[in-house]
C-alpha cells in the first residue's frame, strides 16, 4: 500500500503540472498549434516550418475538422443537445485554420506528450491497484475509473481541437480535469494508512459552500477567459479588461464571496485538533488565487500570471476535497440528526 500510495501521490502531482502547462497553452494562444489530434500536422513529430507543410494545409486540416466534427455532432444528437450540435456544424468560423507557428505548435506538442506521459502514469495506477481486488475493491474499482474517465478525457481533447478550441468544449475539459484530481484525491485518502475523520458537522457543511461557490467561480472565470480570446484578436493587451463589460465584474465581485465563506471556515475549524493545517493552506491558496486575478486586472493580463492562477484555482479545489474526505464521516450523521 505504500508503494501504491507513493505512485498515486506522483501522479496527482503530475496531473498539477499538465493543468500548468494547458494553462500555458491558452494563455500564449497555442491551443490550434496542431490542428488535428492526437498527431500534429499528420506526423508524430510536429514540423519546425511551413515549408514542410503542403501548400494547401490550410484547406486538408479544415477538410480534417469539418469530418470530425460532424460525428461529434451525432453524438450531441443522441443526447439530446440537437441546438449545440447545429451551431457546431454551422459556425463556419471553427472551420477557419490558422498561420502555421512553430513557436506555438510546439508548446501544444509538448503539452500533448506530458498529457500522455500522465495517461500512462494513471494506467500505472489502476494496474497497481490490481493487487487490493480482494482486501480493498472499491480503491481498484476507483483506481481503473479514473484510468477511464482519463481516455474519455483525451476523446473529449480531440474535439476541443476540431471544434477550434470552441468554448463551451474548454470549459467541460476543464472541468473533467477537476474530476480526476478529485479521483486521485480519493485514491490518497483511501490508502491513507490514517483512517482519520473529524466530527464537525457545521464545518462538513460550510467546507461543501466553499467548494460550490469555488466551482461556481471556476466556471466564470472560464467564461472570462472566453471573453478575453473574442477581444485578444482585435485589440492590445492593456484594453482587454476595460472591454470584458459584466463578465470579469461579475467574476471580479464573486470572489469576494469565495473569500468571506473561506475566512468563515477557517473560524469554524479552528479548534479542531488535526485540522488546522488544512484550512490555513486553504485560505492561503484562494487569497493567492485572487492575489493573481488582481494582477491581471491591474497589469493588463500577463501571460505568465494566467497559468499561474489556474493552478491555484485547482490546487484549492484539490485541498478543499482532500479536507472533505477528513470530514466525510460526518455524512451518515448530519443527515441521521
Amino acid at each position: 500500500m505504500r508503494s501504491f500510495r507513493r505512485l498515486t501521490i506522483t501522479t496527482l502531482v503530475a496531473v498539477y503540472v499538465l493543468i500548468l502547462v494547458g494553462g500555458i497553452v491558452r494563455s500564449t494562444g497555442s491551443g490550434m498549434g496542431c490542428p488535428d489530434w492526437p498527431k500534429c500536422f499528420g506526423s508524430w513529430v510536429p514540423p519546425k516550418s511551413v515549408s514542410e507543410l503542403p501548400a494547401n494545409y490550410k484547406e486538408i486540416y479544415a477538410q480534417y475538422r469539418e469530418k470530425k466534427n460532424v460525428r461529434f455532432a451525432k453524438y450531441l444528437r443522441f443526447i439530446g443537445l440537437r441546438d449545440t450540435a447545429e451551431k457546431l456544424q454551422t459556425d463556419k468560423s471553427i472551420l477557419q485554420e490558422a498561420d502555421f507557428n512553430p513557436t506555438k505548435t510546439w508548446v501544444e506538442y509538448l503539452n500533448r506528450v506530458v498529457g500522455v506521459i500522465i495517461g500512462l502514469m494513471i494506467f500505472a495506477v489502476s494496474v497497481s491497484s490490481l493487487r487490493f481486488w480482494r482486501t480493498d475493491r472499491s480503491l481498484t474499482l476507483l483506481a481503473i475509473g479514473t484510468f477511464l474517465l482519463v481516455g474519455f478525457q483525451g476523446w473529449i481533447g480531440s474535439f476541443v481541437v476540431s471544434s477550434n478550441l470552441t468554448p463551451w468544449t474548454v470549459t467541460v475539459h476543464m472541468f473533467l480535469a477537476l474530476v480526476i484530481v478529485a479521483m486521485l484525491f480519493y485514491l490518497v485518502h483511501l490508502s491513507d494508512p490514517v483512517k482519520d475523520n473529524f466530527q464537525t458537522p457545521l464545518g462538513f457543511w460550510w467546507l461543501l459552500s466553499c467548494i460550490a461557490v469555488l466551482l461556481v467561480q471556476v466556471l466564470l472565470g472560464t467564461r472570462v477567459r472566453e471573453a478575453i480570446d473574442v477581444v485578444a484578436g482585435s485589440l492590445p493587451r492593456e484594453y482587454w479588461i476595460s472591454e470584458l463589460g459584466e463578465t470579469f465584474s461579475l467574476h471580479r465581485s464573486f470572489s469576494w464571496i469565495v473569500l468571506i465563506l473561506h475566512v468563515g471556515l477557517i473560524l469554524n475549524l479552528r479548534k479542531t485538533e488535526g485540522l488546522k493545517a488544512f484550512p490555513l493552506t486553504l485560505i492561503l491558496l484562494i487569497l493567492g488565487t485572487i492575489l493573481t486575478g488582481v494582477g491581471m486586472a491591474f497589469f493588463a493580463v500577463p501571460a505568465f500570471l494566467q497559468p499561474v492562477h489556474l493552478l491555484l484555482a485547482t490546487v484549492s479545489f484539490g485541498m478543499q476535497f482532500r479536507l472533505l474526505l477528513k470530514l466525510k464521516g460526518n455524512v451518515k450523521q448530519v443527515l441521521a440528526d
